[in-house]
């Protein structure tokens, strides 16, 4: 059966999209979209799949495009660099490469699913990561320099906001947060902080914390440290020109850890930073399902996971109102990151 096969690349500025057929031929001229353009880009994929079945893919660098594209009922698949030729220091394996490793081998590509995210078919790998890396992770906390929660002994709760800023969603958090007083922590991506430089000096001028959250969200696992320090360096290096200050908090993408990552990130200045309360908004399970699930978890000292881009949130922005008014009920004390008390330590372990 005849199909089309897009390969969405990465760059500094944007994507850069290459279309083939099943022959191999070109189906349109590259094209290219700024990383503020990806309701545009998403539309004009499905206009093309309507006019015959077309699959998206990109490589496990980009984990900013999965959400949007599912919900828009794309067929998205990832190519894995096993499959691919090495990427550059900065960006994603070409467009025209990654339509033609589709075109080529599909059935070697990783079907991408709205639950499974942009790391379908790889929990095994992400879970053992995880693992090897938690004596690590340990010391660095008893150091300072990871926080998963503050005191326990403290009402202080932390809400943070992944993947932004967003054309959208960002203002109506922001609107949200200020008809209670109450400040949060957002973990932007880069690729967004240079494509909406409005919305992260609306940020900053509110009075919130900001932090790093890479540049196109990939799973870090599969970077060089080389690559990794780049993602980070020019993520804060685009912060900075915008607010005037460096973010110092870092939060690798889907939490993904290894001891390999750690040991990249061993003399960088900033200070990772995981979380204990999953409000788990980035499987749109319903605001009520979400406000649910954060104040059933939510005590002294944590630290919430949302999401405000690379995705349809506005179940994020719904279930808001709930969860601040669930907390402050509660005389929990919202705070930033940065604002947290730190956990007690005691024996070279965190309590």
């Amino acid at each position: 059966m005849s199909k089309r096969y897009a390969g969405i690349a990465w760059t500094g500025a944007g994507y850069q999209v290459e279309v083939l057929d099943t022959a191999g031929h070109r189906v349109t001229e590259p094209r290219s979209w700024g990383a503020a353009q990806v309701a545009a880009l998403v539309a004009w994929l499905r206009e093309l799949g309507e006019e015959e079945p077309l699959a998206a893919v990109f490589d496990s660098t980009n984990g900013l495009l999965d959400g949007p594209m599912t919900a828009a009922g794309l067929e998205v698949y990832r190519a894995d660099p096993w499959l691919l030729p090495d990427r550059p220091e900065f960006g994603s394996v070409p467009a025209a490469r990654l339509a033609e490793q589709a075109r080529s081998e599909p059935g070697a590509l990783a079907r991408v699913t709205a639950e499974g995210g942009s790391l379908t078919g790889r929990a095994d790998e992400y879970f053992d990561g995880v693992r090897r890396s938690e004596p690590i992770q340990a010391a660095l906390t008893a150091a300072g320099r990871c926080i998963e929660h503050g005191r326990r002994d403290t009402p202080q709760v932390a809400l943070t906001f992944d993947d932004g800023p967003d054309p959208v969603h960002t203002r109506r958090i922001l609107e949200i947060l200020d008809r209670y007083g109450v400040r949060a922590t957002f973990f932007c991506v880069g690729h967004h902080v240079a494509a909406l430089p409005d919305e992260v000096r609306r940020i900053a001028a509110a009075g919130h914390e900001l932090g790093n959250h890479s540049w196109s969200h990939p799973f870090l696992p599969d970077l060089t440290p080389d690559q990794l320090r780049e993602q980070i360096d020019r993520t804060t290096e685009a912060v900075a020109r915008l607010t005037g200050e460096a973010p110092t908090l870092f939060r690798p993408p889907y939490g993904a850890l290894t001891p390999e990552v750690l040991a990249a990130l061993a003399d960088h200045p900033s200070t990772m930073t995981m979380w204990d309360v999953d409000s788990r908004d980035w499987s749109r399970p319903g605001p009520e399902r979400i406000a649910e699930t954060v104040l059933g978890a939510a005590g002294p000292g944590s630290v919430v996971l949302m999401h405000e881009g690379a995705g349809d949130r506005g179940q994020t922005v719904r279930a808001l109102p709930s969860i601040i008014e669930g907390l402050l009920a509660r005389d929990l004390e919202l705070v930033t990151v940065g604002e947290l008390r730190p956990a007690a330590v005691q024996a070279g372990t965190s309590r």
